[in-house]
């Protein structure tokens, strides 16, 4: 099993009695950083490892000191925050600025890479795709051409077995080379 996990700006704050109060720029308004509705998919497999490309650097400093901890959990496959969510995948996080606060909801994503030769077209990936979302437990299927694979989105608790998926891939004509 593999993961990811999306990063969504759902909510920004203002709170201009304490700009006003205690900020040089009693001005400041909102953060010029993020906006509602911004969303980020951090993914840490084969070649790929956006947790250093897309964090340090790419978003504000002091979001991504509260937010990196989640994400690095949720890319290990770990529960974000058991216990205080009513999902393990899930998780509510805000920057530290007191007087501009962003509200960010992590989700971790769980996927099983399926490995394939034979796709050499968007209109193979297309037949690939249809059959993996047919098999039961499959929430949804990404197709990565370039790479030669399949990315199953699926409940960890409940994912079909390699077995399943295997016998999809291949009753559609293509063969599987592995699966991670």
């Amino acid at each position: 099993m593999q993961y990811k996990c999306l990063v969504e700006v759902i909510e920004k704050k203002v709170f201009a009695e304490l700009q006003g109060a205690y900020l040089a720029d009693p001005e400041s308004g909102p953060c010029p950083f993020y906006n509602v509705g911004d969303t980020f998919l951090f993914t840490r497999y084969g070649q790929e490892d956006t947790f250093w490309t897309m964090g340090r650097g790419a978003q504000c400093s002091e979001a991504w000191d509260c937010i990196s901890r989640y994400i690095y959990t949720a890319l290990q496959g770990g529960s974000i925050m058991r216990g205080w969510t009513n999902d393990e995948h899930l998780m509510i996080a805000c920057c530290n600025d007191g007087t501009r606060p962003v509200i960010f909801k992590l989700q971790r994503q769980d996927y099983k890479v399926v490995k394939i030769t034979g796709m050499a077209c968007t209109h193979c990936a297309e037949t690939v795709r249809a059959a993996l979302e047919a098999v039961e437990q499959v929430d949804r299927v990404e197709v990565r051409l370039e790479e030669g694979w399949a990315e199953v989105f699926c409940d960890r608790a409940h994912a079909p077995e390699d077995a399943v998926l295997t016998a999809a891939v291949e009753a559609a004509g293509y063969t599987v080379t592995g699966i991670d």
